[in-house]
Parts: C-alpha cells; structure tokens; sequence
C-alpha cells in the first residue's frame, strides 16, 4: 500500500520537496541490489561451466545433468562420447555435461 501512495505521489503533482527523488534512488537501488545478488553470480557460474566445457580432455570424470557419470573417452564439436561402465559408452551434448565432484568430496 505504501508503495502504491509513492508511486501515486511521484506520477502527480510533488506533494514533498524530494519525494520523486527519493522514489527513484529506491528503484536505482533495488536495481544494483539485484545484479549484485543475482545476475552477476549466474554469469560467473555460466563463464566457469563453459570454461570447463571447452577443456575437456580425454580421461576426464564428468556427470551429466540426468545424473550420469562418466569418463570422457572422445571429443567431439558438440557431443561427447562418455564411458559409463566398461565397454559401455554413451553419446551426449557437450552443454550437458557438469564438473564431477566425487573425487573432491571423498578427499
């Protein structure tokens, strides 16, 4: 509700000395609060998964999205071939593959 009278008190004639100005700081304000917070994080994470993507090699421990894991045994432009048990071996998109944490966890 309160914010409603502001947003009504900006749009009409100034009621306050400084309330539209006040009104748009908050805005601005909210604004950076929200890339700080969500955007720039989702973008790091992005940057980082698609440097891990790029340098892939063979023998590398991957999971897939669906929960998949897996050895790198070929690369390809954009699919991997991963070996999910011996002689077994399973064909996916390179955008579906994420870090596998398993080792990192057990240490």
């Amino acid at each position: 509700m309160r914010f409603l009278t502001i947003f009504l008190q900006a749009e009409g004639a100034p009621a306050q000395g400084g309330g539209s100005w006040s009104f748009l700081i908050m805005i601005l304000l909210m604004f950076v609060v929200m890339w700080l917070f969500m955007i720039r994080p989702q973008q790091k994470k992005q940057k980082e998964m698609e440097k891990f993507r790029n340098e892939l090699k063979k023998g590398d421990k991957v999971v897939t999205i669906g929960g998949i894991y897996g050895t790198v045994k070929e690369i390809r432009d954009t699919t991997v071939d991963i070996e999910i048990s011996n002689g077994v071996s399973i064909r996916v998109d390179k955008s579906s593959l994420v870090k596998d944490f398993s080792d990192a966890q057990q240490a």
